[in-house]
């Protein structure tokens, strides 16, 4: 895998309009079935809500990071998703704004947890915070997560 295959222009989404988690996972997950990252949509996204019933993916600092393994995935994807608003993903200090989904594919541990593991890193630095909440262009927003995840 290399850096541009993990997240592309098409699977970023700088206006989410989802009011809820679900409602925002599947946004961002209809991006990775057109992208043919995911082939089933209902199983990636029954997965992804088992996993979030395990615990949940908000991170203090406005950042939501839902993922799963799943038989539907074809390849480790990253999606991103920005709200204005913000969407409750359960972190103590409120909603969040920065959406990140992790799609790996069943038996990917390794590629999910990298992923998940730099992105962790990369989001104690406020400067990558708000390039993100200040970019306008999904491209160079995939360029850069693509740069300092993978």
């Amino acid at each position: 895998m290399t850096t541009s295959d993990l997240i592309t222009a098409d699977l970023v989404d700088l206006e989410l309009a989802a009011a809820d988690k679900n409602a925002a996972v599947r946004e961002l997950a209809g991006r990775l079935v057109s992208a043919g990252r995911v082939t089933d949509l209902e199983l990636f996204l029954k997965d992804v809500a088992a996993r979030e019933e395990q615990m949940a993916t908000g991170l203090e600092g406005g950042i939501g990071i839902p993922h799963c393994r799943s038989a539907a995935v074809t390849a480790p994807t990253l999606a991103f998703g920005r709200s204005t608003d913000g969407i409750d993903f359960g972190a103590p200090d409120g909603p969040a704004k920065l959406i990140f989904l992790i799609a790996a594919p069943d038996g990917a541990d390794s590629a999910h947890l990298k992923v998940l593991a730099a992105l962790a890193r990369r989001l104690v630095r406020a400067e990558f915070k708000q390039t993100l909440l200040d970019a306008a262009d999904p491209a160079a927003v995939a360029a850069y997560i693509g740069e300092e995840v993978y």
